[in-house]
């Protein structure tokens, strides 16, 4: 799918269409992938959706943290920033690997940075500042 997203709300509502249109399975993890340059969007995309499952509470980049995990009805959304990843190596040094469990749905920005050292993506959005935005 391709689409143009003018603002921050349009890239919200396609977040929220994400939560509602995924046929969701929470026996087995679910992977979304958000690439793009900084400021593309990734973690308002991850707002939207996040709100669209029930988080009223406050979502922010998890640039520092690295990992923020929230409570939804039907299990645990983990939401990961690896801008400031430098390889793989630290990846694995995050225990990410456990992350990946029945219950959850793991939001990454920027997977490039962790190699192979995450599973493949359900889905991957890519966002491009240019407002051209890209679900593949």
């Amino acid at each position: 799918m391709s689409c143009t997203l003018p603002d921050a709300a349009a890239t919200e509502r396609l977040g929220a269409a994400l939560a509602r249109t995924c046929p969701w399975n929470w026996a087995v993890p679910r992977a979304i992938y958000l690439k793009g340059e900084l400021g593309a969007g990734k973690t308002t995309l991850a707002r939207g959706l996040l709100r669209a499952l029930g988080v009223s509470g406050a979502v922010r980049s998890p640039s520092y943290a690295l990992l923020e995990s929230y409570g939804v009805a039907s299990g645990t959304v983990i939401h990961v920033d690896l801008y400031r990843v430098r390889d793989a190596a630290e990846t694995e040094g995050l225990g990410l690997r456990d992350e990946f469990r029945g219950d959850a749905l793991v939001l990454v920005e920027w997977p490039e940075r962790a190699g192979s050292a995450l599973p493949l993506p359900d889905v991957q959005v890519t966002l491009r500042t240019e407002t051209d935005y890209r679900v593949a």
